[in-house]
């Protein structure tokens, strides 16, 4: 079985309402553990000869469950064999319901209900803590963010074709860095332009209190 087939059945043996579980992966070699341990780097995993720990959460410390399940999609992809089981549960109210919604798919939402036009966005990323204010200025740095005020919040560009702005491909990889992270918040769409046709310009220009974006 794959190790992405063997984390979703666990997965949906897990209790409404659970909290966070603890992962082991014992790899079948040397090399692979250390390949494996190489790509699951972005949930802090923790490696003692061939077998890898990690951590999924729900919300908080600890990456979400989706993003597990891309992690163990890139180790089978390359072929490398293991033993996933589910080593510990903190279990949390069976009547709580999942409502942080993962940021690529919001993302995808957001751009789903544009008008077919769009060429232009102004968009702000609210973060959950300021404890993520640096890791995730990291993992949006190719979006250019800038800090607004005193919140915890990112803004940044988005051009659909050309002009000033991240490509919304770019964008969607820098929610997926997030959220791999386990780094939680919310986007909206501040200001949205359809159609425009710079010439001889990065494209247009948004006046906000007084300074230009």
């Amino acid at each position: 079985m794959a190790l992405v087939e063997k984390w979703r059945e666990i997965e949906r043996e897990l209790p409404a309402g659970w909290k966070e579980a603890r992962l082991s992966l014992l790899m079948h070699g040397e090399w692979y553990a250390r390949r494996a341990a190489a790509l699951l780097a972005p949930a802090n995993p923790v490696r003692s000869g061939l077998r890898i720990t990690l951590y999924t959460a729900q919300h908080g410390v600890g990456i979400g469950p989706k993003a597990v399940a891309r992690l163990l999609t890139r180790l089978d992809a390359e072929g490398l064999s293991g033993e996933l089981e589910l080593v510990s549960l903190v279990a949390g109210d069976a009547g709580a319901a999942d409502e942080q919604a993962w940021l690529v798919d919001t993302w995808d939402a957001l751009l789903a209900s544009l008008p077919e036009d769009w060429s232009d966005l102004y968009v702000e990323l609210t973060l959950d803590s300021s404890d993520y204010l640096q890791p995730a200025a990291l993992a949006t740095a190719p979006l250019n963010p800038a800090r607004w005020g005193d919140t915890t919040a990112f803004r940044f560009r988005c051009a659909r074709r050309f002009g000033y702005g991240a490509s919304p491909e770019m964008v969607r990889r820098c929610m997926e860095r997030l959220d791999d992270r386990g780094i939680t918040g919310s986007l909206q769409i501040l200001r949205a332009l359809s159609d425009t046709q710079p010439v001889s310009t990065q494209g247009p220009v948004w006046y906000v209190e007084g300074r230009s974006v």
